[in-house]
């Protein structure tokens, strides 16, 4: 009996911290969350911006960009899938996460994409596998074009960039009424930010939501300005020709942020591409299904290596 004591007592004060200090807690359960998937926290400094971004395992390098409103611990989850086989990295664009915000300068997907290389110019890599998701899959794609010598494969998770992929009743009504649930106008919206996200929500504790909810509405001002730029950027198909990168273009059949059918853009884009439409999930695969989406990129990975001599 004094054993459930005390463990309703450490529940309850459990409960009163999360109410009382939500980002403290978030921050705690983010550091367990990467020690889990063998990531480290660095930083470096970008063109006038500080970049925190996490790293871990050892191998060929694979960088992972995050999307719009997201951060680098969109792929905290799935990267102790991956961390065993490559050198992971994931930073935090400027303008999110715990990266420097800059209200005056400018972030159209070209601007990330120099930054970007930047990023990987002070890394010293010289060769990489470059993923991304929805605004990162924007860049990605977008990078792979004057970087095409550094870049020896895709991995663009429901990413945006093409008219296909923009027409989305979200976005129309976005442009009809300025209304986003990835613009956070109060705390409270942030649970249809994930609602509109997620078709299969992964698990987030509500102290999270309401830390992520507060620096959504701190966010708001700057990241509507961030996607009326990232909605005036021209789109892929409109700039470059097909390109011969191999790519893996995965898409959540349920996605109400992008369009499915964009994935068949994709796929002209990048001729050897191989495209999956993951049924029951929504816009993040790699947090929705961190399992199955890695399982299907190593498998990816496995086909792109050259074959062992007999």
């Amino acid at each position: 009996m004094v054993y459930l004591y005390v463990v309703g007592a450490a529940l309850a004060v459990l409960f009163l911290a999360a109410r009382l200090a939500p980002v403290g807690m978030t921050a705690a359960g983010l550091w367990l969350e990467r020690r889990i998937s063998g990531l480290s926290t660095r930083s470096l400094h970008v063109d006038g911006f500080d970049m925190p971004y996490l790293e871990g395992g050892k191998g060929e390098v694979l960088l992972l960009i995050h999307g719009f409103g997201g951060d680098k611990d969109n792929f905290t989850r799935i990267a102790r899938f991956l961390t065993p086989h490559y050198r992971v990295i994931i930073p935090d664009l400027p303008g999110f996460g715990d990266a420097t915000r800059d209200p005056k300068a400018s972030y159209g997907m070209a601007d990330q994409v120099a930054r970007v290389h930047g990023f990987i110019t002070q890394l010293g890599i010289e060769r990489l596998h470059l993923g991304g998701n929805s605004m990162g899959g924007f860049i990605a794609a977008q990078f792979a074009v004057p970087y095409g010598h550094l870049v020896q494969s895709l991995w663009l998770l429901d990413p945006a960039g093409t008219a296909a992929s923009h027409d989305s009743a979200m976005l129309r009504n976005y442009e009809k009424t300025g209304a986003c649930p990835l613009l956070v106008k109060q705390v409270e919206d942030f649970d249809e930010t994930i609602r509109a996200t997620t078709h299969k929500a992964p698990f987030l504790p509500r102290f999270a939501r309401i830390a992520l909810g507060r620096r959504g509405v701190a966010d708001l001002a700057l990241h509507t300005r961030i996607m009326r730029q990232m909605q005036e950027s021209p789109l892929l198909e409109q700039t470059y020709q097909p390109m011969p990168t191999p790519a893996l273009v995965v898409w959540g059949a349920e996605d109400e942020i992008l369009s499915p059918a964009g994935a068949a853009s994709f796929k002209l884009l990048f001729p050897n591409a191989h495209v999956i439409i993951m049924a029951g999930i929504g816009h993040l695969p790699m947090a929705e299904a961190p399992r199955q989406s890695a399982r299907d990129y190593l498998a990816f990975r496995a086909a792109l290596a050259p074959a062992a001599p007999a």
